[in-house]
């Protein structure tokens, strides 16, 4: 920060100030629907957990970790600013354990939706490891990764032929473990909870019955999170609003003190944060 003859920290502090002053007239009194998800300050460490309001579309809160313990920090901080967490009613959330561990403990009245980009996250990396099992007897899979989990849409011209000519292969596992990834996407189309679980029931068996061991432990995962897999098909909320904040946070990776970098990490995403009435917050 030679420019401006001031070390960097004493500039965090500067702009950690007016964020704090800033932040004081958040009003989250109208929360009722939230996202959470987790980033992290460095690749893969530091883990921070990231709270949004859905219906607003802007960013309440972050904290540091990943455990059930973030709940109890951002009802804390939501009822400090208007808000109560009995009136949460709707989650959006991964399948962490500590997550699912934490709004049972402090939002007693939220139903818990399981974010079908995650589900769909599962769903890659079954594939993925069942066209890693049979690359070597497959020369053809090498460098194929992403033909296989991008949706269709989203391949190039020559990426589509590509793979419409590895899917002649009717011996290929890769290739059924495809159509599974696909079917699944296609279920999520439906708004009928119903209809979705009849569908999803099905997808299940039939996945059983592949053979395919990483599809097979999906299917364990998924009955364990029945509930909150169906909720989808009732709220339709999903986090895919995180991602974009997700993105915007990492941005101020490149504009960090490394010696402070977890303090400045927050302090950055905050600022970034203000545009949306709503800021990170440690």
């Amino acid at each position: 920060m030679a420019m401006v003859r001031e070390t960097d920290q004493r500039l965090w502090r500067v702009i950690d100030h007016y964020v704090s002053k800033a932040r004081e007239a958040v009003d989250m009194s109208e929360v009722q629907a939230i996202g959470v998800d987790e980033t992290s300050s460095r690749r893969g460490h530091d883990y921070i957990s990231l709270f949004v309001d859905l219906a607003a579309k802007r960013l309440l809160f972050a904290t540091p970790g990943k455990d059930a313990q973030t709940f109890e920090k951002f009802c804390e901080d939501l009822q400090a600013h208007g808000g109560n967490s009995e009136a949460i009613a709707e989650v959006s959330m991964d399948l962490s354990p500590a997550f699912q561990k934490g709004a049972a403990e402090h939002l007693p009245n939220a139903q818990v939706t399981f974010d079908r980009f995650h589900l769909m996250k599962l769903i890659n990396e079954a594939v993925d490891v069942v066209r890693k099992g049979e690359v070597y007897s497959q020369p053809d899979l090498k460098k194929s990764r992403w033909l296989w989990l991008k949706n269709p849409g989203k391949l190039s011209a020559k990426q589509s032929a590509k793979l419409q000519e590895l899917l002649k292969n009717q011996n290929l596992k890769t290739a059924q473990a495809y159509q599974f990834r696909l079917t699944f996407q296609e279920i999520f189309t439906i708004q009928n909870r119903h209809q979705g679980a009849v569908l999803l029931k099905a997808w299940m068996e039939n996945a059983k019955a592949s053979g395919l061991p990483p599809l097979v432990k999906v299917t364990y995962t998924l009955m364990n999170h029945w509930d909150g897999i169906l909720r989808w098909f009732e709220s339709q909320i999903t986090n895919g609003i995180l991602e974009g904040f997700n993105s915007v946070t990492v941005q101020t990776r490149p504009l960090l003190s490394q010696a402070r970098l977890s303090e400045s990490f927050f302090i950055g995403g905050r600022l970034l944060g203000l545009g949306g009435s709503g800021v990170l917050y440690r």
